[in-house]
């Protein structure tokens, strides 16, 4: 019988919600707090159950189906409709990869010194060269250690000064606003908690996992499996999202404590915030802080490119498995190594990498909603799902958080 423990059930959920708060991310979570204080704290508890949400929706498409989501649009969708969202995320993660790199290198410049440069080249290196090289069964154990990486952004709170009292005020009863400047900001953590390319990985690794284990089949067709299987998935979401949104509220309520307090309000990149923390939290805060961009640029970048790979392999009907040998998958791993080495290119270029991130969350803001209502398309089809098609509860709160981005989507357009 398969082990349904809670540590046991730790997996692609676990994986995807530690690569959310990538670098990238950190930069819009350290903004939020550094520009409106503890007014933002309340983001997080309201992006948790909208994230577990369509993660989870994602997830049982592809445990129940055997399919990742772009190969299950391209038999059932326009190929319009496919090639436009699939080039689009590519594009859009491949910006991201540069920001992430870019961070990770000007991290390690800061605590170590020397040439970020040469640093990006070797995180860019590196991360491709471990998707490349290590077998899916190996490496996946490779990023749950990662994000333990993530632990550093709790541990900064304890060495600074917290308002314990105001904080849970903020957090549960905040001072809203209707200025641009809170709504752009609200929106761009919308935007950087629930993200596209996340979507395309925990609907592939739960491929993988069913790929990888003897006896696992596609749910539609073994039925006496999805109790067990589902009930897996619905722990390691739930607790990944969890691990995920609770850091996010860490880094708000780190920046919000530290700089906003102090008078520094406009934070552009993670690396920034951690510079910017050193005189004020001291060099224990700021070296954990800069670890954690590092640490989390090593698991977002390959979640980032690996999301792109599987998103092209499923539109083109490529081999794809990170279990796979290179010879064997050789135009899924390309994609994997020439996203990751254009992300490095783009840090030697005259490219702003702020405002090519920026650009990033637009294109992501712009997919996003299209991607979550064929999402929840296909997992409402029979022809997809078979008997195990969304239950009413969980489509509700599915097209909720559609509805939500959708709403996002629109107040950024209209504070462009």
């Amino acid at each position: 019988m398969q082990d349904t423990s809670w540590i046991k059930s730790l997996g692609p959920g676990l994986v995807t919600g530690a690569a959310d708060d990538d670098p990238s991310g950190i930069a819009a979570y350290s903004q939020a707090g550094a520009q409106f204080g503890f007014s933002m704290l309340w983001t997080i508890w309201l992006t948790y159950p909208l994230m577990v949400a369509i993660q989870l929706i994602s997830a049982r498409i592809g445990r129940v189906s055997g399919h990742g989501l772009s190969s299950n649009m391209r038999t059932h969708y326009p190929a319009w409709l496919l090639y436009g969202i699939v080039g689009l995320l590519v594009l859009a993660n491949t910006i991201n990869i540069a920001a992430d790199i870019a961070a990770m290198g000007e991290a390690l410049r800061l605590i170590v010194g020397g040439n970020a440069h040469v640093y990006v080249i070797f995180f860019g290196v590196f991360s491709a060269a471990l998707q490349v090289l290590v077998p899916y069964t190996r490496y996946v154990h490779i990023l749950k250690w990662l994000t333990l990486a993530l632990l550093a952004y709790v541990g900064t709170v304890f060495v600074v000064h917290v308002p314990w009292a105001e904080v849970l005020m903020q957090t549960f009863a905040p001072h809203l606003s209707m200025k641009s400047e809170y709504i752009t900001t609200v929106v761009a953590v919308f935007g950087t908690t629930i993200s596209p390319y996340l979507f395309f990985w925990q609907a592939s690794q739960e491929v993988e996992e069913q790929r990888t284990h003897p006896g696992e089949l596609p749910l539609k067709g073994a039925l006496e499996q999805a109790d067990a299987a589902l009930h897996r998935i619905k722990v390691d979401t739930s607790i990944g999202m969890a691990f995920s949104n609770l850091v996010a509220f860490f880094i708000v309520l780190t920046t919000a404590v530290t700089l906003n307090l102090n008078g520094i309000t406009d934070i552009q990149t993670s690396a920034q915030a951690a510079s910017a923390l050193r005189p004020i939290a001291g060099e224990f805060a700021f070296m954990l802080f800069s670890l954690g961009i590092i640490g989390t640029g090593l698991l977002a970048v390959p979640v980032l490119a690996g999301s792109a790979a599987y998103a092209m392999a499923g539109a083109f009907k490529w081999e794809s498995s990170l279990e796979l040998k290179p010879s064997a998958a050789r135009k899924f791993y390309s994609v994997i190594v020439l996203s990751t080495l254009t992300g490095v290119a783009i840090g030697f270029t005259p490219i702003d990498p702020i405002k090519a991130l920026y650009w990033s969350a637009v294109i992501n803001g712009v997919i996003s909603v299209p991607i979550m209502v064929v999402t929840m398309l296909m997992a409402s089809r029979s022809d997809i799902m078979g008997p195990l098609v969304l239950k009413p509860r969980l489509k509700a709160v599915g097209w909720l958080c559609t509805g939500t981005m959708a709403v996002a989507v629109v107040a950024m357009f209209l504070t462009l």
